[in-house]
């Protein structure tokens, strides 16, 4: 899937030459937390947060004096002076697995998508992850259900398993294989419409597949 159709297209940004609280006052009144610094023809210089913006703040320890003085300052100063400019971006191109290998490389909140000539062209955060990821694995469907089926070395083809469901008219809207390399064993998950999960467990099982329920490893049964 790609990130272009999940992310936040034409997004407010900021040049580098604007002053601070003209930041702050995008970032509060526009209600959103990473604003793209970008040059006179829209290509990305570098990022600021509203964490960039804590940070230049005075110290609430200081006296109020003292503290205004600072703040004063630090409202009359540039973006250019505390944005970021070790930052990560994605394409229009990029897929969600892009976009989520760099979020485990870099603790961010939201990546700026560039067009092929460094055009800052959207944004796209954790959020948008999020519902792209939903939105693949169809959660929240009316009426849809995950099940899990061992993906052992002896069981049946996948092209049986959806023999089986069609024969019983189960409509199955994903099917996923993992490789059993972490934690968990080697499954297949179907996410599927049905309001009668017992038959349909009944149905693979009958078809030499096991229907997969974690187990305990206390007490060898499965959670309540």
């Amino acid at each position: 899937m790609f990130i272009h159709y999940y992310m936040t297209p034409s997004p407010v940004t900021i040049q580098a030459h604007m002053y601070i609280a003209e930041a702050r006052d995008l970032l509060g009144h526009k209600h959103f937390r990473h604003l793209p610094v970008v040059d006179n023809d829209g290509r990305l210089q570098g990022m600021i947060t509203d964490r960039d913006l804590r940070s230049a703040d005075p110290s609430t320890v200081l006296n109020a004096d003292e503290r205004q003085r600072i703040l004063d300052r630090v409202q009359k100063t540039k973006v250019k002076a505390i944005m970021s400019t070790d930052y990560l971006s994605l394409k229009t191109v990029s897929t969600l697995d892009d976009a989520l290998l760099l979020f485990e490389k870099k603790p961010v909140g939201a990546l700026p998508v560039l067009d092929s000539a460094g055009k800052v062209v959207g944004i796209f955060s954790l959020d948008d992850l999020t519902r792209a990821y939903r939105s693949l694995f169809g959660l929240g469907e009316k009426g849809s259900v995950l099940i899990a089926i061992e993906n052992q070395t002896d069981s049946p083809s996948l092209s049986r398993l959806v023999q089986v469901l069609e024969e019983h008219n189960v409509l199955f809207t994903r099917l996923v294989c993992s490789d059993g390399k972490g934690k968990e064993p080697a499954m297949i998950y179907l996410r599927i419409n049905t309001c009668n999960i017992p038959a349909v467990h009944r149905a693979v099982e009958k078809a030499g597949f096991i229907v997969h329920v974690p187990m305990s490893a206390s007490q060898g049964q499965p959670p309540a």
